[in-house]
């Protein structure tokens, strides 16, 4: 909903600038989310002129060369190219400095060999309007040189309003001073409907000597009513209303058009104009459609109706959809005399249901699907009736159509005092409580211990329950402002995290302490995110949303590393140089539970946490998942760090399995959207558990994204795999270690881990540790080997081993390297 700042402050001026009472909005439950501007962004240079002369320019024949008198000592020379522009005109003008609403800044400029030193404006370069064929002719005595902003509101401020569904009351400018008078407390201007403000029929006959309207389902249409104008001349609306609608969002079409536009906005009550001569014998129908039932609505488009839909029809058919859109068969237009002037009230549900159905949604059909009270048809009666009259020289026809069933009897609450105190936990003066209620448009009755509330029309849906007024209170009043901060009561005691909260705590810390940023990324995907990745088996098949938001979020994911991608491709795009992510999340994978005992079974450890009890559709995996795209860490004086490989993504691994004390095994694999040759499945306790790698060249040049590492794995197999608790301590040994270092040929395609393997198997209990301290390939090596330098360290813990003893292990290391066809280099 926008709001234009000149017309709010018509009814009720808050007495401060428009941030301020945005915020205040804001925290009373009226949300502004932000504040906009219509027209100019700066009064500065425009002025009010006068044609002094229009001569034919001298090297165009679509051109005048004006002299124009802006209030200064010399005229001004002003080329124009509107057809309407002549001597004598009062003119908006801009002067060279001026900046245009789209936020060019005039300048000095030569047309045809004539230097011009100004623009004659039209109302659509002061985005007063759409016309841009003319200039505008001022009807006003202001003398040249007169600012324009004087004369004209062109430069507007507009609260952009995001109204939640229960509040359609304000969904209306007056609703929403009605709101800023109840939390400011500034006057508010008599409601525009108010008795006296009807105007008296000056038309020949009675409203049923022109129509009738047949009420086929009272139930779907509460409330008809209709007047009639005559005499009606069609033409464009003033500057001021084509502003005001401007500013609020709305294209001027014409006078009539304009005012049922400008009475929504008004009232929070939609309105439609029927050409009457277009409707024979004034009779209309409000029924059912016909399945398949056609009609082509205002914008052009023929649209097709099952029996839900309930159609505003004349003997000729269809003319209108109820609480959406009219037809072009009753249309009003530039030879419209007579008028039928509708206000109806509908079924929210209805019009809701039918919208989505035909995709077609309107300012109407926004009010309605919320469901209006129908006392607002005739407050928008009597407010366009003022309007007909004023600006189109109509005459309003003696009397009102009105079919109300009255289907809403008055709701009476009931308020107690102590009730409200308790609720809201602090307390509000009954004087206070009954003024607020009563700003908010309730009428208030004193009883013993509360009050006697009556619920408006606009707040009919709302406000059904005590608990509701008791709300009402406590936001004008001020939560913010009044209730004091407490710290909740508790029982004795203090809570802790489970053995499996901790080590999953410790293993997302333990990615922080590393330098990744944790992100937090849809868990609703587009179905090209599995196709694009090329996920196979149970991760291929996504789970479809009912009713997704959109198509790019339409199934649920399978894999962390979509939304992951999303987001390191969203921050590179906006300047990062690297960026490094992970995410501890679920995905959704449509297969049953695994069954207890199964090898999947540690994967329960997390799911039950998260889960709980309730039956899910699907598997709900945790999963820890990594994506470095870059290089993990800044430049610094020492040198760029390293890109991103399948080592980093490793060391990541080692650094959360070793501080949760979790064996893994790598092998390599084959993963489309990994880089062949550099990815490798993860095995935990030996279940298959993920996987990690470099990611795919064809997958990162899609994405623009530099060299890049990922890794994903399941968190509950991580932390069933986690020996944290189940330490064994030794006592430090004084007795010296003993190291060896030797060199090993050995194939390229044995894998490290079958080289540990053997070294540990050689070892035995005297091992204490080994590790690769060099790699070689090159000269002195056969292709398709390399040397492998390695440091070996033996102990134990009870005496200084002996060279024999340590002799004796070396050649066991070495015998069981030698049968993965390893010998010693020379």
């Amino acid at each position: 909903m926008r709001v234009p700042w000149s017309w709010l402050k018509e009814y009720c001026d808050p007495g401060s600038d428009p941030e301020q009472l945005a915020e205040r909005l804001s925290m009373t439950g009226t949300e502004v989310e932000r504040i906009g501007h219509a027209g100019v962004a700066s009064e500065e240079g425009f002025m009010v002129g006068r044609v002094i002369s229009a001569e034919p320019h001298p090297n165009a024949d679509r051109l005048r060369v004006c002299e124009v008198d802006v209030g200064e000592a010399e005229q001004r020379t002003i080329v124009c190219g509107a057809p309407n522009v002549a001597a004598g005109q009062t003119v908006a003008v801009a002067l060279p400095g001026a900046v245009m609403p789209d936020g060019v800044r005039l300048a000095k400029a030569k047309l045809r060999g004539v230097a011009s030193a100004g623009m004659i404006l039209s109302e659509a370069e002061m985005e007063l309007g759409h016309d841009s064929d003319g200039i505008v002719v001022l009807d006003t005595e202001a003398a040249p040189g007169t600012a324009l902003g004087a004369v004209l509101p062109i430069a507007e401020t507009v609260l952009e309003l995001e109204i939640t569904p229960n509040r359609p009351d304000c969904l209306g400018v007056f609703g929403v001073a009605r709101e800023v008078h109840a939390i400011s407390g500034a006057p508010l201007a008599p409601e525009p409907w108010a008795e006296g403000q009807d105007p008296e029929p000056t038309g020949e006959g009675e409203v049923s000597d022109y129509a009738s309207v047949t009420v086929e389902v009272p139930e779907l249409c509460p409330r008809f009513t209709a007047r009639a104008f005559t005499d009606v001349v069609i033409g464009p609306s003033p500057l001021w209303l084509k502003q005001r609608l401007t500013a609020a969002g709305q294209r001027p079409i014409n006078n009539v058009v304009d005012i049922t536009n400008d009475v929504m906005l008004l009232t929070g009550q939609p309105l439609h104009a029927f050409d009457l001569d277009k409707v024979p014998d004034g009779a209309l129908t409000i029924r059912r459609a016909a399945e398949g039932e056609t009609m082509r609505t205002l914008d052009d488009v023929e649209r097709t109706f099952d029996s839900e839909a309930v159609l505003v029809c004349d003997r000729n058919g269809p003319s209108g959809i109820a609480g959406i859109m009219g037809g072009q068969l009753s249309e009003v237009s530039e030879t419209t005399t007579r008028v039928l002037m509708e206000a109806a009230n509908w079924s929210g549900p209805n019009v809701l249901t039918t919208s989505g159905k035909l995709g077609l949604r309107s300012e109407a059909s926004t009010r309605f699907e919320k469901q209006i009270h129908p006392d607002l048809t005739m407050r928008a009666q009597v407010v366009a009736a003022r309007l007909m009259v004023e600006l189109t020289g109509a005459h309003l026809v003696a009397g009102t159509i009105d079919t109300d069933v009255d289907p809403y009897p008055p709701t009476e609450l009931h308020l107690r005092q102590e009730r409200m105190t308790g609720l809201l936990g602090m307390a509000v003066p009954p004087g206070d409580a009954a003024d607020y209620l009563g700003r908010l448009g309730f009428a208030v009755d004193t009883e013993t211990g509360g009050f006697r509330v009556g619920v408006p029309p606009d707040r009919y849906f709302d406000v059904s329950r005590e608990v509701d007024l008791i709300e009402e209170v406590g936001r004008v009043h001020g939560i913010d402002e009044h209730l004091q901060p407490t710290l909740p009561s508790r029982p004795p005691g203090a809570g802790g995290l489970e053995p499996h909260q901790v080590r999953l705590r410790r293993a997302e810390d333990l990615l922080c302490d590393a330098g990744l940023d944790e992100a937090v990324t849809w868990s609703f995907v587009s179905p090209d995110t599995s196709r694009g990745l090329g996920l196979e088996g149970p991760e291929a098949a996504a789970i479809v949303v009912h009713n997704p938001l959109s198509e790019e979020q339409s199934v649920m994911r399978t894999s962390l590393l979509g939304g992951l991608l999303d987001s390191v491709s969203h921050n590179l795009a906006r300047g990062a140089a690297t960026v490094s992510l992970f995410e501890s999340g679920r995905v959704y994978l449509p297969e049953s539970p695994p069954a207890s005992g199964s090898g999947d079974a540690a994967g329960g450890v997390l799911d039950g946490l998260f889960s709980g009890s309730r039956p899910a559709p699907a598997r709900e995996n945790h999963r820890l998942a990594a994506l470095v795209a870059g290089a993990l860490g800044a430049p610094s004086w020492r040198g760029e760090p390293a890109p991103a490989d399948f080592y980093l993504g490793k060391g990541l691994l080692e650094l959360l399995c070793g501080a949760l004390r979790a064996e893994f095994e790598l092998e390599p694999t084959q993963l489309p959207f990994l880089h062949p040759g550099r990815a490798a499945s993860v095995t935990l306790g030996g279940r298959a558990a993920g996987w990690l790698g470099e990611l795919h060249p064809r997958l990162a040049a899609t994405m623009d994204l530099p060299a890049s590492v990922a890794l994903e794995i399941d968190a509950g197999a991580l932390i069933a795999a986690s020996a944290v608790g189940a330490e064994i301590y030794e006592d430090l040994t004084s007795f010296p270690a003993v190291y060896e270092d030797l060199a090993v040929v050995i194939d390229d395609s044995v894998p490290a881990a079958a080289v540990g393997a053997a070294i540990e198997e050689g070892g035995g209990a005297l091992l204490h540790d080994h590790r690769v301290f060099d790699v070689y390939e090159g000269e002195q090596i056969e292709p398709g080997k390399r040397s492998l330098a390695l440091r070996l360290e033996f102990r134990a813990s009870d005496r200084t081993l002996t060279d024999a003893e340590v002799a004796e292990c070396r050649a066991a290391i070495v015998a069981a390297l030698g049968r993965l066809g390893g010998v010693l280099r020379g």
